[in-house]
């Protein structure tokens, strides 16, 4: 069974046998078999943890086992038993120490996406594996001049990303403003998806799946489908926004209400931006204000087109539908006007300095050695960069540190990727051959099918290995990721 929002269904492939259900929690697809959700419950966010006199020391324990999601038991992965994980909230110059607990059956490990701190030891290092049974403790210093914003924390244990991300181990970071923003409220929306069978579990990934980037039938946010928000009319509240998904993308509209991009990912505008929509990659992130008019409003992410698998078994992949992720409700005494947002510091161009080297990096798809097979150690196409799967005995591309280097992010394949570079974010300086006009910064450039994209990165602050790959968790987890040591 496919669920179905209040007010639009969500279809994403075959039904197989189906009827229509119209209830008192809204209308549902059903087949024979099915998870059906329960929509329209109050908007919840996950548990908050604050750092205080600059410091922040939690435990994650990721386990298998029951999960309240969409109102409905299920079993899931999730940190600390929660699906999203709790929200961490630091200051620039903040130590934040975790620890993360295994109670899975395959190893994990973790990743502050976003953040730029050190890859090294035990900070944000890639190559950390924690076994089943066993715990890591990892520590990351922010500099003093971190950029604020919204960031995200989720596995990174090279071939079980997807399935783990995928599976409910995820988790949102927020670095507050040294100047507050005024607003109303702040919330946070971790945006995912997931599939769930009648028994409330989920159920392996098909080889289409992996072969694509796999999309869930059912979408969440912060755990819960379709639920509604309240807010007197005038007020401004500020939306942190997470794309959690896998695989995929969202383009976001809220009609009728006044919307304002503060930024996406690390960067952030010199003033708020107006904006009708905000279309986020897999692993992006949005700073939004939403200022509030009186009526009912449907926040929803509207079909995408991210490209095609050569024409093969399924041809084109958009995220087929309209869904509806949550209701607004604006009704009550009108709000006194919000005050100005603070200017905000002009952020670093690099778009006229000079660069210390210049690479290119050609993001590729094509049969594998495995051809068709759908065994578990074949896949039916291979991701590759520069010609070459992933090897974490080999290190890909070597820079200088502090170094500012230009890199070509080239597209050959028909579909999209959206391309991530831990530690350090990247300037967007020219798009299919056509000059960015404004400063771009984004730690997940999205590089459209049979495209390039241009990008500055300036290696600063710290030296180390990491890792550079598509945010299409699957494409990742089957080679698409290199890796990058600064020295």
């Amino acid at each position: 069974m496919q669920p179905i929002s209040r007010r639009s269904a969500l279809i994403l492939g075959g039904l197989g046998t189906a009827s229509i259900l119209a209830g008192g929690t809204g209308l549902f697809w059903t087949a024979n078999i099915g998870f059906v959700p329960s929509t329209g419950e109050d908007f919840a966010e996950p548990k908050t943890l604050r750092s205080i006199n600059g410091a922040l020391q939690l435990k994650l324990k990721a386990a298998e086992g029951p999960a309240l999601i969409a109102g409905r038991q299920a079993t899931a992965l999730t940190y600390n038993g929660g699906l999203p994980g709790p929200t961490l909230i630091v200051r620039p110059g903040d130590r934040v120490r975790v620890s993360v607990e295994n109670k899975l059956q395959e190893p994990t490990n973790l990743h502050v996406h976003g953040l730029h701190v050190s890859p090294n030891g035990n900070s944000d290092n890639m190559f950390v594996s924690i076994d089943p049974g066993s715990s890591f403790d990892y520590e990351y210093l922010l500099p003093k001049d971190h950029p604020p914003g919204v960031y995200w924390y989720h596995p990174h244990h090279h071939g079980t990303v997807a399935t783990q991300v995928f599976g409910g181990l995820y988790g949102a970071i927020i670095v507050d403003d040294p100047t507050p923003i005024p607003v109303s409220r702040d919330r946070v929306l971790v945006i995912s998806d997931i599939t769930l069978d009648e028994s409330g579990t989920i159920p392996g990934a098909s080889a289409m799946d992996r072969m694509l980037g796999r999309e869930g039938s059912l979408m969440l946010v912060n755990g819960h489908a379709s639920p509604q928000l309240t807010a007197r009319p005038g007020e401004r509240e500020r939306w942190r926004i997470i794309n959690a998904c896998a695989a995929r993308y969202l383009k976001l509209r809220l009609d009728g209400q006044q919307l304002q991009l503060l930024g996406i990912d690390s960067g952030r505008f010199p003033s708020p931006r107006t904006v009708t929509e905000v279309v986020l990659a897999p692993g992006n992130r949005a700073d939004l204000l939403v200022t509030t008019s009186n009526g009912t409003a449907t926040l929803q992410t509207l079909p995408v087109d991210r490209g095609t698998a050569m024409g093969m078994m399924g041809g084109t992949r958009p995220s087929p539908t309209t869904v509806n992720l949550a209701t607004l409700v604006i009704a009550g005494t009108a709000a006194d006007a919000p005050a100005e947002v603070p200017a905000q510091p002009a952020p670093r161009d690099l778009r006229n300095s000079p660069v210390d080297g210049q690479r290119e990096l050609t993001f590729a798809m094509g049969m594998g050695s495995g051809g068709m097979g759908m065994g578990s150690d074949t896949n039916m196409m291979e991701s590759v960069i520069d010609g070459k799967k992933f090897d974490p005995a080999r290190i890909d591309t070597i820079v200088h540190g502090g170094s500012v280097e230009e890199w070509t992010l080239t597209n050959t394949s028909p579909m999209d990727h959206p391309v991530h570079l831990h530690v350090w974010p990247m300037q967007i300086v020219e798009q299919n051959g056509a000059h960015v006009t404004e400063v771009l910064w984004q730690d997940v450039v999205n590089v459209p099918a049979k495209s390039r994209i241009r990008v500055r990165i300036p290696f600063d602050d710290f030296t180390g290995k990491t890792v550079y790959h598509c945010h299409i968790l699957d494409h990742e987890d089957a080679g698409m990721m290199g890796i990058i040591e600064a020295s």
